[in-house]
């Protein structure tokens, strides 16, 4: 079931010390791996093709500011992934995939052409370049020195490496995002969650240093503007990069009390906002926050079918019913795709508390986005399975979700978040500043 790569997986020290004796990593990297630590070359029977740069120009149709025109929208599924031929496909399954097939008739999986269409502008492909080693892990892997720009460990050597790379891929320098969350009844019910969410990525700053970012790597403004229930509600984050070091600072405005106020930690399993208790605070954009409570062990690479390209899901055409079903997602608005992934098993550490005793975590080697996350609770059963169903905002470029569910086995019930088929295509174009994301500007703007 294991895929070796092309290049090593993992490199003792003493092998990582020697090629930086012998020649330059980045000078290793463009010998057989992308920009971005992939395998450039197709799998052994061509089923995942050769990396040839990903998407580098807008279909034809697109619109700057519009919603995304697929490039790929004449693709049609190679075959259909059912309940009734599951154990067919075991072998390129995930174990949460396998077990949403067993528990839920009605959902499948199309699997169409692998496109290998993930893209960063070449200013980041010369950050990572420049991180190769440079960054560093410190304070016991829950932190990182010398990187800046993207991921800072293209050629990981520990499963905590590949969350870090994750934690820091490039999303755009700002963007502002109108997003919508849902948390259905076992019956599809459900009101939908609007939120207005302005995130400013210091990291990926052009000109920016290791240096000057001084433990800061973002900072987040989430409003709820519906339903009216929840209308002004506003939670501010400044994201640290080594959280154990310095927490991440939150900050809520209360509309109803109309002041701001320091936020309970907004980390690891706190419930997170408004999804009816479907999902922690870290598993927002798949995984985010400190790595600490876990240990991190890297299997290895992996071939599997996994979301991806999944530009349906943010076709204007689409309304949120037609995606938002009873149990899981519609399986016909999803697209799955043959990857080449990370696989982190992260288990909990001795002392440490957390709902999810273990998480599988599988992570697409073009982009570093996390796809699908396997959660284990304290009896060591399958709870929770997150999907990440991404693609390339080819006007940044960058691979972000398009929308991610996290489907409680347990329950029957999910909550799909960042769906904006309904709403405005994201902003990355909008100018930020640090002023705008003071508890000041936080107050100033609740009152307004």
């Amino acid at each position: 079931m294991m895929k070796p790569a092309r290049f090593p997986a993992i490199l003792s020290a003493a092998a990582l010390a020697s090629l930086v004796a012998v020649a330059p990593l980045a000078a290793q990297m463009r010998a057989g791996l992308t920009p971005v630590g992939a395998e450039k070359a197709a799998n052994a029977d061509g089923t995942i093709p050769a990396w040839d740069g990903g998407i580098t120009r807008a279909p034809a149709g697109y619109t700057p500011g519009r919603h995304y025109v697929d490039p790929f929208a004449s693709d049609k599924p190679l075959f259909t992934i059912t309940q009734q031929n599951a154990a067919q496909y075991a072998a390129k399954l995930s174990d949460g995939h396998q077990a949403l097939l067993k528990a839920y008739p009605g959902f499948k999986m199309n699997v169409y052409p692998t496109r290998r269409s993930a893209s960063l502008p070449q200013r980041i492909y010369d950050a990572i370049g420049k991180n190769v080693g440079r960054a560093r892990l410190v304070n016991d892997g829950n932190g990182v020195e010398g990187a800046i720009g993207g991921p800072a460990f293209p050629m990981p050597t520990s499963g905590v490496e590949v969350i870090w790379n994750h934690l820091l891929r490039f999303r755009g320098e700002a963007v502002r995002r109108w997003v919508t969350q849902a948390t259905p009844t076992r019956g599809g019910q459900f009101t939908p969650v609007q939120f207005d969410e302005e995130t400013y990525l210091l990291f990926s700053l052009p000109n920016m240093t290791p240096a000057a970012l001084s433990n800061r790597i973002a900072y987040f403004k989430q409003t709820v503007t519906a339903p009216a229930r929840l209308a002004g509600g506003i939670l501010l984050v400044h994201e640290t990069m080594d959280q154990v070091k310095k927490p991440r600072d939150a900050w809520l405005y209360n509309p109803g009390q109309r002041r701001v106020r320091r936020a309970p930690q907004v980390a690891y399993d706190n419930p997170g906002t408004a999804a009816d208790n479907m999902r922690t605070s870290d598993q927002l954009d798949m995984f985010n926050g400190a790595p600490d409570r876990y240990e991190w062990k890297l299997v290895g690479k992996r071939e599997i079918y996994v979301p991806y390209n999944s530009y349906k899901l943010q076709d204007p055409a689409v309304k949120y019913k037609d995606i938002v079903t009873p149990l899981h997602l519609n399986p016909e608005r999803l697209r799955y795709e043959l990857h080449r992934v990370w696989v982190v098993d992260a288990t909990l550490r001795p002392g440490q508390r957390h709902i999810y005793k273990r998480r599988v975590f599988y992570v697409d080697e073009d982009s570093w986005q996390i796809l699908v996350v396997d959660q284990y609770d304290n009896r060591d059963q399958l709870w929770r399975v997150s999907e990440g169903h991404p693609i390339n905002f080819y006007n940044v470029p960058t691979t972000w979700t398009a929308a991610e569910a996290h489907i409680d086995l347990q329950a029957g019930r999910y909550v799909v978040m960042g769906l904006f088929s309904e709403s405005r295509a994201h902003d990355f174009t909008v100018k930020m500043s640090e002023a705008q994301f003071t508890p000041d500007a936080l107050r100033q703007e609740g009152v307004r």
